[in-house]
């Protein structure tokens, strides 16, 4: 068990000074009617805010379609936007660019979380599972780089791997560290490839690798995009937090050593659709400091005083050798079997893991940014990296971690 990480000071800038009453208002508005109910004391929190939307839970499927290449990290239902198992939305129609969310047309309208259920003591979670164990060519090193904590806020609504170009395509709002220049894809990947060979980068060594997740609120907080779409227009209301602390790492294989990963190697984890999807590739990890032989998968954790908030995003590992992405974005790099090796055809690249620390308000009052109709569930975390490491950096690693250091 890790010890506790100290609390560095909060840092972050105060919420506009707008009155929460008035985004109710406009939100209201913009869902077309919806009534907006305030949680009473002893369920969500004082201030914490639940969209009490009509419907059966399911965005209207005639309209905010977008076009993608049916990823599945983002996948759930069939006709869903990003779900290449069950079948992918087509473009948006009548050029409808972020898919029509906000423009209070909803015919079936959704509910916002998250839940009371949503949340339970960090005591209650199962142990993790700590994996297989190490074989004798088991690659045991680890190697750790520092891209910051996103202190200069870096944010947008995109996402380059699963729908490049398209404005919003997200629907929710993404941290980004490594990469700085993330504002202007396109729908071509070779061209937004040679815009990631340009970035500015917070990494260091020149490594202009791209990381990002959906952003944690403070749910009894006003967010500055409370009237903008992928924040309070898509039902993720609430003040953006800032991880205290962001750890990216790579380690070995328990059954062999690793290779280099290719130039531009697209991996996410994780499925942002996972809660209509009944979990399928589900794969988040919620817990506390001080507790983190234990994780929830589909509940938020509620942490002792002194304690804060932990994700942890676990990548796929197993590569086939040719793609730095494929057509439904995950078959190109796959998780290892059950004994760590890698299955006929793929190769075993270091494996890269997230984990992200967050001070966050007492009680069940924050959430994980997501597409409307998941409710701000916790199982539907995930996260995403684009490899823009140059080679030395890439073959320091790939021995560090072969040869068992730590780096």
């Amino acid at each position: 068990m890790r010890e506790h990480p100290t609390r560095p000071p909060r840092g972050r800038s105060s919420p506009r000074s707008r009155k929460i009453t008035a985004v109710l208002a406009a939100l209201a508005l913009v869902l077309g009617g919806g009534a907006i109910a305030t949680a009473a004391n002893g369920e969500l929190g004082t201030g914490s805010l639940v969209g009490a939307w009509e419907g059966d839970h399911r965005k209207d499927k005639d309209k905010g379609k977008h076009k993608d290449r049916g990823n599945p990290e983002e996948g759930a239902e069939e006709g869903t936007e990003e779900n290449p198992e069950e079948g992918a939305e087509e473009a948006p129609e009548d050029g409808d660019e972020h898919g029509g969310h906000g423009d209070g047309e909803h015919e079936d309208e959704l509910v916002i979380g998250p839940f009371p259920e949503d949340f339970a003591d960090i005591e209650e979670a199962p142990l993790r599972d700590t994996g297989p164990g190490f074989g004798e060519a088991a690659s045991t090193g680890t190697f750790t780089v520092d891209c910051g904590r996103n202190e200069n806020g870096l944010f947008n609504s995109e996402n380059v791997i699963v729908a490049p170009g398209i404005e919003h395509g997200a629907q929710h709002t993404h941290d980004y560290v490594g990469n700085q220049d993330v504002q202007r894809f396109t729908e071509d990947v070779g061209t937004n490839n040679q815009i990631l060979l340009q970035g500015e980068t917070t990494c260091p060594d020149g490594d202009r690798s791209m990381h990002f997740w959906p952003v944690l609120r403070d749910t009894t907080g006003e967010g500055e995009d409370a009237d903008q779409s992928g924040g309070g227009l898509d039902g993720n209301l609430g003040a953006i937090l800032t991880p205290s602390q962001v750890r990216i790492e790579f380690v070995g294989n328990p059954q062999g050593p690793v290779a280099a990963m290719p130039e531009f190697l697209q991996i996410f984890t994780g499925n942002a659709r996972a809660a209509t999807a009944e979990g399928v590739n589900a794969n988040a990890q919620w817990t506390c400091t001080g507790f983190e032989d234990r994780a929830f998968g589909d509940r938020y954790p509620l942490c002792p005083e002194g304690s804060d908030v932990v994700r942890i995003l676990e990548f796929p590992s197993c590569w086939n050798g040719r793609d730095f992405e494929s057509e439904d974005n995950r078959s190109h790099i796959v998780f290892p079997e059950d004994d760590g090796s890698c299955a006929e055809g793929f190769t075993a690249v270091p494996r890269l893991i997230h984990t992200l620390v967050y001070e966050v308000p007492d009680g069940p009052n924050f959430a994980l940014d997501g597409f409307p109709e998941q409710r701000r569930a916790p199982i539907t975390d995930h996260s995403d990296h684009i490899n823009v490491m140059p080679a030395d950096l890439m073959g320091r690693m790939v021995e560090c971690i072969n040869s068992g250091q730590d780096c």
